[in-house]
């Protein structure tokens, strides 16, 4: 989910909200008329339609109809939704990640669908679960990802890779010059540092009797979150991490560093193995490494979803291509087209699946992770912790002071914005 935060964030006021939901087209029974000639439009991740492409030809020649397929950032799509829907020029299907689904569904964009349980059982729990909200459905996983560690082999192999961050640290202290680096990676984005905070107990939302996220229960400023920026703040303190990491432009310093061989290793996700491979670079890819407490570092687990439109004139159509798109047969030919781990079940252990390193770590990181919360209040957490953890970078703040602001400015934030919290 390399950087969804950032279009996440953006959100409508509630009077518009309210007014797209009562926009959304109500389809009744006697609307529903044959598919024949009809034409489906396919919103797709971009640079990932051929993962599709076939599928997509199959279900046209099947269901004699036409499948226009457009290529859009998936994490911009909700965004292009809330104006092209209501104008009629919006798609039938499309893509988002699984922490926008609550938000979605607030504004009416996107419909609840009505598929059997034997269709949702395919689906790893997390993936199926991020398509979830008050217990209804509004969408089909077609892919996870999670945060893994790339090390270069040229100048760290891996019967030398420190086992754990505080190791990983040490080893950093000797080999960080100014130039080069040893571990790097962008803590100074709660996305990032979730991985340590939550190692210690640190959480963003605890969960309700209901099993669901309680926005009223805030832990980005517990004692376990502290515990883990202080060690964070460790790294940035003590000249590990450049100046330059910590910001907008952090992103591209780091995986730049990687690519010209100056970092050992950095905390990046499977969107970066096309983009690393092209540069040349003998990497190996693992789980994140453990805490000093045993347990492993956590991660986010990104969902990406197919989602029917709330604006789609042909909903129960669009819902068909969903789960044809998304079956087991379907998800493992995208899979090969777009080397994007699935979220079915059973491809966890195909043989040709697994035999890729960068799945093999997602699989196991999945084993820590936790799912990205997907309700509205998440888009409050985003902008006060990561202004929190720059603060903690930098030393303009104790982590203490920093965490326990970011969760007073989240607090207001959803008070004003969430009715109910």
């Amino acid at each position: 989910m390399k950087m969804v935060k950032k279009y996440a964030g953006v959100m409508l006021c509630a009077a518009v909200s309210l007014s797209l939901a009562a926009c959304g087209p109500q389809e009744s029974s006697s609307e529903k008329t044959s598919s024949k000639g009809s034409e489906l439009v396919v919103w797709e991740d971009k640079e990932k339609s051929i993962g599709i492409k076939d599928a997509v030809a199959e279900f046209e020649k099947e269901h004699d109809i036409k499948v226009k397929v457009v290529e859009k950032p998936y994490a911009q799509q909700i965004e292009d939704l809330r104006m092209d829907g209501p104008a009629g020029t919006g798609p039938d299907v499309l893509t988002m990640p699984g922490d926008q689904i609550g938000t979605a569904v607030t504004e009416g964009l996107i419909k609840e669908l009505n598929v059997e349980k034997d269709v949702q059982s395919l689906y790893t729990d997390a993936s199926i679960q991020s398509q979830m909200v008050d217990q209804k459905l509004y969408g089909l996983p077609k892919a996870v990802e999670t945060t893994v560690l790339f090390y270069n082999k040229d100048l760290i192999s891996e019967d030398e890779l420190p086992q754990t961050l505080e190791e990983w640290y040490d080893y950093s202290k000797k080999t960080a010059d100014g130039s080069k680096f040893g571990f790097l990676a962008l803590f100074d984005q709660i996305y990032y540092a979730q991985s340590v905070m939550g190692g210690y107990g640190g959480y963003i939302f605890g969960k309700g009797k209901d099993g669901n996220d309680d926005p009223s229960d805030l832990g980005i400023n517990n004692e376990g979150a502290v515990k883990g920026a202080e060690l964070i703040q460790k790294f940035y303190q003590d000249g590990l991490f450049p100046a330059g990491i910590v910001g907008e432009q952090g992103i591209n310093v780091l995986e730049s560093l990687f690519t010209e061989g100056k970092a050992a290793a950095i905390i990046s996700g499977p969107w970066n193995v096309e983009a690393f491979s092209k540069a040349g670079i003998d990497y190996g890819i693992t789980k994140l490494p453990k805490l000093e407490n045993g347990k492993n570092m956590s991660s986010f687990i990104g969902v990406k979803s197919y989602n029917v439109s709330a604006f789609s004139k042909h909903a129960e159509l669009a819902q068909e291509l969903a789960v044809f798109l998304t079956n087991e047969k379907n998800s493992k030919k995208r899979y090969e087209q777009t080397k994007e781990v699935p979220a079915v079940q059973s491809l966890a252990s195909d043989t040709a699946i697994m035999k890729s390193e960068a799945a093999r770590a997602v699989t196991e990181q999945s084993r820590f992770s936790e799912q990205t919360p997907n309700i509205p209040e998440m888009n409050e957490i985003w902008t006060p912790a990561d202004s929190a953890l720059q603060t903690i970078a930098t030393g303009k703040a104790d982590p203490k002071r920093a965490l326990d602001q970011a969760a007073e400015t989240a607090k207001g934030q959803m008070k004003a914005k969430h009715s109910g919290t």
